[in-house]
C-alpha cells in the first residue's frame, strides 16, 4: 500500500477547498470537488479554478483515473464535467445516494419527471464500503450523511477527504440543516471517520481565513480528538446536537445554495439552453424563510 501526495487548492470566494492526490509510484491520481467558479450577481461562470487544477495535473505528469465529488455542493458548482472532457474523459462519481437529493429537490424547483435528472448525470454511483485502486492507493468510501443525505468521504492510503463533516478543529464542524441534513447523523459520521488511525491526515471541504492568510485544509485524526471545537473526545452527542442545531438556526442560506443545486444536481451541468442558446436558472420564491438580522 502507498499513501497519496495530496495538493489543495483554495477557492477564496466560496472557502472551498479542492484536492489532486496521486500515487507516488505511477502517477496515478484523482480530483475531488473541483470548483466551477460563478458570479451570483452577473450569473455568469468561468474556469479559473478548474485551469489551475489542470495546470497542476499536466505539469506534474499526473493521469487522473477519477474526478470525484463528496456531495451535491450548495456553495459552489462542480467543474467535473469540465476536467473530465479536457482529460479526454475520466470518469466522474459520487455517492449513491444522490438519487434521494434529486428527488427531494423536485418538488422545490418544480420539476417534472422529465426535467429531473437521474444518476445517469454520472459515470459511477459508490456505495458504502465501495473499493478501488488509483495507482498503488487503496481508497475506500464512508458513507458520511448529515451535512447532506448523501455525503461520502474517500479514504486513499492515509488520507482521507471528509468535504463537509469536519472543518479545522478551532472552526469544528459544518453545518446540517439543509433539506435532507441531520446534525444526529452528522455526529455519527464524524465519529466514524475519527476512528480512523490518529496518523489519518483529514482533508476538509471548507476554511473562511482572514483575507491575507492561508486556508487549513489538513488535521490529523489524533489533531481534532484532542482540540476539534465541537467533537473532541469528551464530547456527548447530545450536546453536540443541542450546539449545532441552535448554531444552525443562526446562518442564512449560502449565497449560491438555489442556483449551485440546479447544476450540481445535474452532475455540475447547466440547465438545458432555451432557443435562444442561453442557460437559466429558477428560484423559488418563499420556499425558505428569510435571514432577518437583527431581530
Amino acid at each position: 500500500m502507498r499513501n497519496p501526495i495530496v495538493r489543495s487548492f483554495f477557492d477564496r470566494a466560496t472557502g472551498s477547498l479542492q484536492y489532486v492526490f496521486h500515487c507516488p509510484a505511477t502517477l496515478r491520481g484523482a480530483v475531488v470537488d473541483p470548483v466551477w467558479n460563478y458570479d451570483p450577481r452577473a450569473v455568469a461562470v468561468w474556469t479559473d479554478s478548474a485551469d489551475e487544477i489542470e495546470a497542476y495535473v499536466r505539469d506534474s505528469g499526473i493521469t487522473l483515473d477519477w474526478i470525484l465529488d463528496t456531495h451535491p455542493h450548495a456553495d459552489h458548482f462542480s467543474a467535473a464535467p469540465i476536467l473530465s472532457e479536457r482529460f479526454g474523459g475520466v470518469p466522474r462519481a459520487i455517492g449513491d445516494q444522490v438519487p434521494r437529493i434529486q428527488r427531494l429537490w423536485q418538488e422545490i424547483y418544480g420539476w417534472t419527471e422529465d426535467e429531473t435528472p437521474g444518476p445517469e448525470v454520472w459515470d459511477r454511483l459508490f456505495a458504502a464500503g465501495d473499493r478501488f485502486m488509483v495507482g498503488e492507493v487503496p481508497v475506500r468510501v464512508l458513507f458520511s450523511p448529515g451535512h447532506t443525505l448523501a455525503s461520502v468521504s474517500y479514504v486513499a492510503g492515509d488520507a482521507a477527504f471528509v468535504h463537509d463533516t469536519l472543518m479545522k478543529p478551532a472552526s469544528g464542524t459544518s453545518r446540517a440543516d439543509f433539506p435532507g441534513g441531520d446534525a444526529g447523523q452528522l455526529w455519527d459520521s464524524i465519529q466514524e471517520i475519527l476512528a480512523l488511525p490518529p496518523e489519518t491526515r483529514l482533508y476538509v471541504g471548507h476554511d473562511y481565513p482572514a483575507k491575507d492568510a492561508d486556508p487549513e485544509p489538513m488535521a490529523t485524526v489524533a489533531a481534532h480528538r484532542a482540540a476539534n471545537a465541537h467533537v473532541k473526545e469528551g464530547t456527548a452527542r447530545a450536546d453536540f446536537v443541542a450546539r449545532r442545531e441552535a448554531r444552525d438556526a443562526t446562518l442564512p442560506l449560502p449565497e449560491r445554495m438555489i442556483a449551485a443545486l440546479q447544476v450540481n444536481l445535474r452532475g455540475g451541468r447547466l440547465p438545458p439552453a432555451g432557443p435562444d442558446g442561453r442557460s437559466r436558472l429558477v428560484f423559488p420564491v418563499n420556499r425558505f424563510a428569510p435571514h432577518r438580522t437583527g431581530r
